[in-house]
């Protein structure tokens, strides 16, 4: 689904965002790459419906969602923490969105099961979720927001409270999501290396605004200013 944000503002206290324009094509991997409160969540949960903004507009697939509730706007959302349900197994969480669907048994079976095979979580669905490593936790987290097949997937920080290795590994997994499954992705972080290995495209913002968007090769050749490019890792010349 195609993502189109037009001046979209909105003022939180002392800090606001400011005349944020971005479009996200269908099936673009994006990144949001910003230092800590630079506003990178505030929008993502802009755009996920949990804040209004008093300016601009938000249009998901061509319409207009400044104003739709959360649960209308067909969005999937990972936090840092995986935030799983602990009284459920690791599958019943999987299928946990698709049961308040009320999709039927059999389709909820084949989406459980694709992602199952995708995230290689076949050793962990009967197993409760206190048992679950932070990695296999956000796997789980991941399958549970695509279970749904949402048209937008929105990705908060997920790979920051994973070790190394673990994150390396989730990188891969959802480099090979994206490839499979096409969904448009929107993902928030401030590393740089975890922005060059996934996005195809990249949104640096700074400050509530977004200083430079477009190609992820395209802002690491050519920022468009030294504070970009300072954030970014990049020599300019004098």
């Amino acid at each position: 689904m195609r993502l189109e944000l037009r001046s979209v503002g909105c003022r939180f206290g002392e800090f606001s965002l400011k005349d944020i324009s971005l479009k996200l094509d269908d099936g673009q991997y994006w990144v949001l790459l910003g230092p800590s409160g630079s506003g990178k969540t505030v929008l993502l949960q802009t755009i996920a419906g949990f804040h209004a903004p008093d300016s601009g507009q938000i249009l998901l697939g061509g319409r207009d969602a400044t104003r739709e509730p959360p649960e209308r706007r067909e969005l999937g959302l990972v936090f840092q923490h995986a935030a799983l349900f602990e009284h459920m197994s690791a599958a019943d969480n999987v299928a946990y969105g698709l049961r308040v669907r009320r999709v039927n048994a059999r389709e909820r079976t084949r989406r459980v099961d694709r992602l199952v095979e995708v995230l290689g979580l076949g050793r962990v669905l009967s197993r409760p979720v206190a048992t679950l490593s932070g990695g296999e936790a956000q796997r789980v987290a991941i399958a549970r927001a695509l279970a749904i097949e949402p048209a937008l997937l929105l990705l908060d920080e997920p790979l920051s409270m994973l070790d190394h290795n673990t994150r390396l590994e989730l990188r891969e997994q959802l480099r090979r999501i994206h490839r499979e499954l096409s969904t448009t992705v929107l993902h928030v972080t401030h590393s740089r290396d975890e922005a060059r290995a996934l996005g195809d495209h990249l949104a640096v913002m700074m400050d509530g605004r977004v200083m430079q968007a477009g190609g992820c090769e395209e802002l690491f050749g050519e920022p468009c200013d030294p504070s970009v490019a300072s954030f970014l890792g990049v020599a300019t010349e004098e």
